[in-house]
């Protein structure tokens, strides 16, 4: 029927009745450290699938793929290899809370999960409108700590961090720049990455936002058209 791109989902159509179905959880109730399962067929080895234990090591992650950029990722030590990938990953109740995506070459514990929420949102709006239809500003970053604020020697101990600029995004149209410090969006602070994402995805597209931003230590407004998620 069609894809998300930006989540790397694709929403199929299967003719036929009484097929066996799993049940669905709500991925923005998981918590760091809650136990889960990832399952799939990694390999391709012989035997049939197989079942991998593991806990949510952190949400809202980003990573950078031979796709582009996949945002609002759930992260979990649960084995994740190639063949996993399409696989459900589920918690203690057998509840499916995240599609196992990708995992990071060479590294030990790492590996991704498409939160199912962001899955039920792509069926929702494939099966209404036939395509997905996102706003899109075209920033990635992370939320600003107490922590990183003192690392980084930041003027602020909140806000949403920006680490990379998409080319030809609605950001880079309104000259926005990596290291800008966005810490409000219309008329919401934004103390967060989440609260970023939240409002954006309240926006229709093609709409003008203003983002208020820090850049060295000063605050400076951004007027952006939000275009459809590419």
């Amino acid at each position: 029927m069609g894809t998300c791109a930006s989540d790397d989902i694709a929403i199929v159509k299967v003719d036929g009745k009484n097929l066996p179905t799993a049940e669905l959880g709500d991925s923005d109730q998981l918590r760091v450290g809650q136990t889960v399962f990832a399952m799939g067929n990694p390999f391709g080895l012989a035997g049939g699938p197989t079942v991998t234990k593991g806990v949510i090591s952190a949400v809202k992650r980003s990573i950078r793929s031979e796709r582009g950029l996949i945002e609002d990722l759930v992260q979990t030590d649960a084995s994740i290899n190639p063949g996993n990938s399409g696989g459900p990953l589920v918690d203690v109740q057998g509840r499916v809370v995240a599609i196992n995506t990708a995992i990071v070459p060479f590294a030990q514990g790492i590996g991704f999960a498409i939160p199912v929420n962001s899955a039920k949102r792509c069926a929702t709006e494939i099966i209404t409108h036939g395509r997905v239809m996102r706003p899109w500003l075209g920033v990635s970053g992370l939320s600003i700590t107490t922590e990183i604020a003192s690392y980084y020697n930041l003027p602020v101990e909140k806000g949403a961090l920006i680490a990379e600029v998409m080319p030809d995004s609605p950001a880079e149209k309104a000259e926005m720049q990596r290291g800008d410090i966005i810490i409000g969006f219309g008329d919401k602070a934004i103390n967060n990455i989440e609260d970023l994402v939240k409002e954006i995805q309240k926006e229709k597209i093609g709409e003008k936002a203003r983002v208020l931003l820090l850049r060295n230590g000063e605050k400076w407004i951004a007027d952006v058209k939000l275009e459809q998620t590419p």
